[in-house]
């Protein structure tokens, strides 16, 4: 789905033009978008990923409210294409900001929410995404460590970095847009994707990555794009499995869910971002029973957002129901460093072992 810069641009002043021609056609100027809510967000069982009914809506300038809205789409179309033709790049927060200078003041920005929406509006009506309009978030920081040598393009030129041996104990960070990355050769059996950070450098720590030739992905908490998109990659061009290891928490299995099937925010870039061959490895509610680890009640958010989970299309299979109903049973959640409980190593000689052997990931 990447753009190059100058068809990155094309697309952008082509949107314009497009506005402009309704106007000199005695039109009034109108962009038409699928309807950004809830309701019209539809779980596609072909491409099992989340993605945009048949429901739009229309940006029209016959209104104040509309035509300030295409004022400042017109304005950012201008700032991306400037930016662009420059071969720069900014952040979300600095567009918010850098409308303040525009001469219009009704192009200004009320505030974040409303610049970043924008910006996703561009990106369904030009196909094109932010990433190619070099436009960053501010950094997510997320990392990933194993057995994976790239070429990754820099302003400085290409360099070739091998993911364990040319990085710190940190790991490498992943890029803004993860394919100007190049894959040039791994050693990888599988991928394995980390909500927390003390989970993922236990793992480093302990070797994980090259006992198992693993792929060692930091999510992050709620990953990033840039983090879901080099998942992608990571199992469509090398063909390797991806698993998902949170906490046991509804809200860690929404964290699975994104990386598997996209997420509602992001729907219009579901097959793009989403791998939803990628399996859920744990913490399981059947583990906190087991190996009895140290838990936390359920609050009453939480015990909401699991039933709301069993009518989710996501968790509608026989394994998410019976893990989703013992949790709501025993009234527990846990998070991945109660495994340390049974021991520093657990996690590495005993727990993930076992789990992917039960996958057969090993």
């Amino acid at each position: 789905m990447s753009t190059d810069t100058d068809d990155a641009r094309e697309q952008l002043i082509e949107l314009a033009a497009e506005f402009y021609d309704q106007f000199a056609g005695g039109d009034i100027p109108e962009m038409h978008l699928p309807t950004r809510t809830k309701s019209n967000i539809e779980y596609d069982e072909s491409s099992q990923v989340w993605v945009y009914g048949d429901r739009t809506s229309t940006r029209s300038a016959n209104s104040v409210r509309g035509a300030r809205k295409l004022l400042k789409a017109i304005y950012t179309i201008e700032f991306l294409a400037d930016q662009l033709g420059a071969d720069r790049s900014s952040t979300l927060r600095e567009l918010y900001y850098l409308s303040e200078s525009w001469d219009n003041k009704e192009a200004h920005f009320s505030d974040q929410d409303e610049s970043n929406q924008l910006i996703e509006d561009l990106e369904i009506v030009s196909s094109v995404t932010r990433e190619d309009f070099h436009m960053r978030p501010e950094e997510s920081g997320a990392t990933l460590m194993g057995p994976l040598e790239l070429r990754e393009q820099t302003r400085r030129g290409d360099r070739v970095i091998h993911c364990q041996e040319d990085v710190g104990e940190g790991g490498y960070q992943i890029p803004n847009n993860p394919d100007t990355i190049e894959f040039l050769d791994h050693d990888a059996d599988f991928v394995l994707c980390v909500e927390t950070g003390g989970m993922r450098d236990r793992l480093v720590e302990n070797g994980f990555d090259t006992d198992y030739n693993v792929i060692v992905v930091h999510l992050k908490g709620q990953p990033a794009r840039a983090t879901r998109r080099i998942t992608k990659r990571l199992h469509d061009e090398l063909d390797l499995p991806v698993t998902v290891f949170t906490d046991c928490d509804p809200w860690s299995y929404r964290i699975y869910g994104s990386v598997a099937y996209g997420s509602i925010k992001s729907a219009h870039l579901s097959e793009y971002l989403a791998t939803p061959q990628a399996a859920f490895i744990g913490i399981q509610p059947e583990d906190i029973v087991e190996y009895d680890l140290p838990t936390d009640p359920l609050s009453d958010s939480d015990i909401n957002a699991l039933k709301n989970e069993l009518e989710d299309p996501r968790f509608q299979t026989e394994y998410w129901r019976e893990q989703i109903n013992l949790q709501l049973e025993i009234e527990k959640k846990a998070e991945q460093q109660a495994l340390a409980s049974r021991g520093l190593d657990f996690v590495t000689d005993t727990y993930l072992p076992e789990r992917l052997g039960e996958m057969d990931v090993i």
